[in-house]
């Protein structure tokens, strides 16, 4: 039976595929597998950066199987039950504490757009990416946090021209609204995506974290309680030998190299 998700760590970046070319399906054994593997990453000290990707280059993913609805719904009890997996999921992806990566290429629809919403970082193909929620031509909508999170990253009104009109955009056009923060070749896109991050895993693994838990949700917080997550990552870092050796270098006016302690 093949893998539905590969698994590879290089350079501190764990590099996750969906194993489905060239659709790229999020079927129901790649989100159990998904949701065994995302802790286990989380508690890897070796693991400081994600990367989500695919198998080959047509597509990241079209989403869910959804002939697999009936059997998701005999597997997990109901429904409901089939998608709060799936909410679960891309809520451990965003707040696992190190910073994740998306790769978007060909057809990233649905869930395939849902899941990159949950990384810190996207990275779309200059060419050929058909990027959206096209729920409303099945005469449904988002179900996996889509419609929760695009206004958080592009507007209201471009989350609602994308939404309501089933619009899918390409790589061009989610740079311009702020939906991925670089394009560029296929052919290099999966290797962009590795070297940003091991830049991440390059830098000082607790700030990274008091960061993403500052900065990750920001918008249903006050500005008091983002404060207050600030402050609790300065002193998560204060004294730490990534704080003395960020100091050293300075004075030597070189570059650092942090977690040397793990």
């Amino acid at each position: 039976m093949t893998e539905p998700l590969l698994v590879s760590v290089s350079n501190a970046v764990a590099t996750l595929s969906i194993n489905d070319a060239p659709y790229n399906r999020m079927t129901l054994d790649y989100m159990d597998v998904l949701e065994e593997t995302l802790p286990k990453l989380a508690e890897d000290e070796k693991v400081r950066a994600i990367v989500f990707t695919a198998e080959g280059e047509d597509n990241f993913s079209v989403g869910m199987n959804l002939k697999q609805f009936p059997e998701g719904i005999a597997r997990k009890g109901s429904a409901d039950a089939v998608f709060d997996q799936r909410l679960r999921v891309l809520n451990m992806i965003e707040h696992l504490g190190k910073p994740s990566i998306a790769t978007l290429f060909g057809y990233c629809l649905g869930g395939g757009l849902e899941l990159p919403l949950a990384c810190h970082f996207r990275l779309a193909a200059d060419q050929g990416a058909q990027i959206g929620l096209p729920e409303m031509d099945l005469g449904a909508v988002p179900a996996w946090g889509g419609s929760a999170r695009l206004p958080r990253c592009v507007g209201r009104d471009q989350a609602l021209d994308m939404i309501l009109r089933g619009r899918k955009i390409d790589g061009e056009e989610a740079l311009r609204m702020g939906l991925v923060t670089e394009i560029c070749p296929i052919a290099v896109l999966k290797i962009r995506a590795q070297e940003i991050g091991e830049e991440l895993a390059r830098q000082p693994r607790l700030a990274v974290k008091g960061m993403l838990e500052t900065i990750v949700g920001f918008e249903s917080r006050s500005l008091a309680e983002s404060l207050l997550d600030e402050r609790a990552a300065v002193h998560l870092t204060r004294g730490t030998p990534d704080a003395a050796e960020g100091m050293r270098a300075f004075l030597e006016k070189r570059d650092p190299v942090f977690n040397q302690e793990s």
